[in-house]
């Protein structure tokens, strides 16, 4: 009777949850956004405040979904991650995954989905926040590379989209070609989430037995070198880091299993 309790209060938070975060995303558009594009007319500081905000609210978020029990989290390795220029990689196995990383990772950029720009709720964030969309075609590199030079610490999820059901991941050589032509070290995290949740095809409503924990696992950087070093094209290049990283991420998440 207890679990049977616990489970419908987990889903009633849940769904508290996801309401808070539309209703975060709707106040960003409609009066936080407007109120900083009037006072700070400077773009690049504009920027970055709204980066700012953004990680507050979604530190907030994070902490809203564990304190009502909706889920549990630790991270290893967070000190990894209070450097600069960062080419941050990770898998991709639940809908919330840019959530966490976002939530505390400082000067965080990352690649966006482009119908985010004409959503109702995330369209004033992300445009007021410059994030990069992922319809930018041949630019895409170009604006991902000039992101880490100016700073920023660039979130990229090599799988582009969640990993399927059958948590076989697949990455493609985007990233790779980022991380290449910037000549920029790779900084790798592994994310698992069990019972699993949020994963590619459920709804928000289809929440475990028990409730879920993430364990978020900032690795070593990979050097870049090893895969540039050997007078082989740009194109050669990316195409062995993908191959490497497919076996890397497969064999941590099969190592946390």
């Amino acid at each position: 009777m207890l679990e049977r309790a616990f489970y419908g209060w987990r889903l009633l938070a849940t769904g508290f949850c996801f309401a808070v975060f539309g209703i975060g995303g709707l106040f960003l558009r409609v009066l936080v956004c407007p109120l900083l594009n009037l006072l700070v007319w400077n773009r690049a500081y504009r920027t970055a405040l709204a980066r700012t905000m953004i990680r507050v609210a979604f530190r907030f978020f994070v902490g809203l979904m564990q304190g009502l029990g909706v889920l549990r989290y630790e991270i290893i390795g967070r000190q990894r991650l209070d450097r600069s220029g960062l080419l941050i990689l990770a898998n991709h196995p639940t809908l919330i995954d840019t959530v966490f990383l976002m939530a505390f990772v400082k000067r965080a950029d990352c690649i966006v989905k482009a119908d985010l720009q004409t959503n109702l709720f995330t369209r004033g964030a992300v445009i007021a926040a410059g994030y990069i969309f992922n319809n930018h075609g041949s630019e895409l590199v170009n604006d991902c590379i000039n992101s880490l030079e100016c700073g920023s610490n660039l979130i990229v999820f090599p799988e582009g989209t969640r990993t399927p059901s059958d948590g076989q991941i697949c990455l493609k050589r985007g990233a790779a070609n980022i991380a290449v032509r910037a000549k920029c070290n790779v900084t790798p995290v592994v994310i698992t989430c069990y019972p699993k949740t949020l994963s590619k095809g459920e709804k928000w409503w289809q929440i475990p037995l028990r409730p879920a924990t993430f364990r978020i696992e900032v690795k070593d950087d990979i050097e870049i070198d090893q895969f540039t070093n050997n007078a082989v094209s740009d194109v050669m290049s990316a195409r062995h880091l993908t191959t490497y990283l497919q076996t890397y991420f497969a064999e941590e998440i099969q190592r946390h299993a």
